[in-house]
């Protein structure tokens, strides 16, 4: 019989099956804080949820522990949060997670599937207090951190489920097998099949995105029968604990192991990720992060597969608009967003030195790069908005590159708009800075050709659009991409950029105006990070995905030969005949 948690969500998983293969527009978890969605009380149980979070200070998991509690995580906003986390041997620990797994691994698929959606079902029940963890852990403003850190984090799991579910059920647990090897003798077997997983999996978070760009990795990995080890940033832990805290209580609810998910907290300090992911018994890491580090371990873990999601510059080229104040406002918005902060955000913007056509008029390339910045500054003009929108910076080096950006600017460049304080009326320690805006040329590559993350862009003067796909193309090839956003009303120019991007393997938007930006990604509709330049080698969600996480491991066991002795009579009588 399917596990009772399978039969209770069959059918979220069967509309997840149903969207990524159509590609269209679907969410299991609704993305509006609404308290006629969530429960009217919704919002101040999940307030209040946190803030017993930092009262109560120790976070509890009964996992293997040294006994000792760390932790040091400050909000962006201005407040110490002051909860601590079990210390972790990593022996101790990878030996307790192999053991769970050995009964895990052994499950069904629909069992594992149903207890993967109850853990996402539960999480989001608990939105509201995720919310404000990531917002003050990560920065994110209350209304990104809900729909980033809760229901699209959630879509982004159960999208995981999904393709694990469909892999998975691809593979019978049974064949009988048989065939005629002459006219009168079948070989008969009868043939069993098995997942076994790699091995025990490692999830590393990320400071800015905790949970949206774990949970992928999180449930594919349970979803394939693997024991999973979260280890979170250190500055972004509480998170991915009452993700932790969420998943063993499912597990232990329904006759698992809770080992299977634990959590291996660490300090800036005293970090512990080398030592984790070069361990003998981890089998699969999922990494997020900067791209120095991703290589580190793409290189220092042999023993594992490795998928990551690394860094890079991601471009506009801008060559022809209908609508140059449409173009404009949507920029503003990416560009300001969480403060420049996402992996998508566009860093280089290009534009011909010689202007561009708007409609059947000509603007000269101080127009349109003047009409970003304008948008940018009606957009930032009401504090209590822009507070809201530029969230915080989440770590005190983007502060020290905001500061070098503009001081290289100086001597070099133009900077169009400086990167001021933004004063948060809620929290007034809050490190809230908006974005800087630097005008270069070209030929200044050592300013615009590396990453620069956080409120940082730069508009580029070129020759000509053909010049803009040509630096384009090789930052992402040399640099790694995830997003591209295109604008021109010419199809020749379209359709040489959209090559180009294909050639260099980044996922492209073209012409995008009003509320939809390149910088957002839908889950079970949008492939986020192509795998295939140096920002990631790995796709959230598609089936490669998964499949490199399992193999399959068969049983042949030989049943009675089939003879049919009518035949071999005759065989018989004509040989002896002959």
């Amino acid at each position: 019989m399917p596990h009772r948690l399978f039969e209770r969500h069959q059918k979220t998983l069967q509309s997840a099956l149903e969207a990524i293969r159509a590609r269209t527009y679907w969410s299991a978890y609704p993305e509006v804080p609404s308290g006629k969605i969530y429960g009217e009380t919704a919002r101040d149980a999940g307030l209040a949820a946190f803030e017993t979070r930092l009262k109560n200070r120790k976070f509890p998991i009964d996992q293997p522990n040294t006994g000792k509690f760390i932790g040091g995580e400050v909000s962006p906003f201005g407040m110490k949060l002051g909860v601590t986390y079990p210390q972790v041997d990593l022996d101790e620990l990878l030996a307790a997670a192999q053991q769970a797994m050995e009964a895990w691994s052994k499950s069904d698929v629909e069992t594992r599937a149903g207890i993967a959606l109850e853990i996402l079902d539960q999480l989001n029940k608990r939105s509201f207090e995720i919310a404000n963890a990531v917002m003050h852990t990560t920065g994110q403003g209350f209304m990104m951190a809900f729909q980033a850190g809760g229901p699209h984090a959630q879509d982004r799991g159960l999208e995981a489920v999904a393709y694990a579910y469909q892999e998975l059920s691809r593979i019978p647990a049974t064949a009988n097998w048989q065939k005629q090897v002459s006219k009168t003798d079948v070989i008969r077997l009868q043939k069993s099949y098995r997942i076994v997983p790699r091995g025990v999996a490692v999830v590393i978070g990320c400071s800015t995105f905790p949970t949206w760009n774990s949970y992928p990795g999180f449930f594919a990995s349970l979803m394939i029968g693997s024991a999973v080890v979260v280890k979170p940033h250190p500055g972004a832990i509480l998170p991915l604990a009452i993700t932790v805290e969420v998943a063993r209580e499912v597990l232990r609810d329904n006759g698992f192991d809770p080992n299977l998910v634990t959590l291996a907290a660490d300090t800036h300090g005293k970090p512990i990720t080398k030592k984790l992911v070069a361990h003998d018994e981890v089998k699969i890491i999922d990494y997020t992060g900067s791209s120095a580090f991703g290589e580190w371990i793409e290189s220092h873990a042999p023993q594992a597969v490795v998928f990551t999601e690394k860094a890079g510059v991601n471009s506009v080229i801008i060559d022809s608009v209908d609508d140059l104040k449409a173009m404009a406002a949507n920029l503003a918005f990416t560009l300001s967003l969480y403060s420049g902060q996402m992996c998508t955000t566009s860093q280089n913007i290009f534009i011909p030195r010689g202007g561009i056509d708007v409609g059947n008029e000509h603007k000269s390339f101080e127009d349109a790069a003047w009409a970003i910045v304008d948008e940018m500054n009606a957009l930032l003009s009401d504090s209590k908005r822009a507070a809201e929108i530029l969230g915080a910076i989440q770590n005190e080096e983007t502060l020290k590159r905001i500061d070098e950006a503009a001081n290289e600017a100086e001597e070099a460049a133009t900077v169009l708009r400086p990167s001021q304080w933004v004063l948060n009326e809620q929290f007034p320690k809050a490190r809230t800075r908006s974005p800087l805006v630097i005008k270069v040329a070209a030929g200044q590559k050592k300013l615009y050709m590396r990453e620069m993350f956080g409120p940082i862009s730069y508009i580029i003067a070129t020759d000509d659009t053909p010049q803009s796909i040509e630096l384009a193309s090789k930052s992402a090839k040399e640099l790694g991409a995830i997003t591209w956003a295109a604008y021109s009303t010419n199809p020749q120019t379209t359709a040489a950029i959209e090559e180009a991007a294909l050639e260099a393997a980044v996922p492209l938007s073209i012409n995008l105006t009003g509320p939809i930006y390149v910088n957002q990604a839908a889950a079970f509709s949008d492939y986020h990070v192509s795998g295939c330049n140096p920002a990631g080698n790995a796709t959230l969600t598609d089936s490669a995905f998964v499949t490199p996480r399992f193999k399959v491991m068969q049983v042949r066991t030989a049943l009675p030969q089939q003879v049919d002795q009518a035949a071999r009579s005759t065989e018989a009588a004509a040989a002896a005949s002959a």
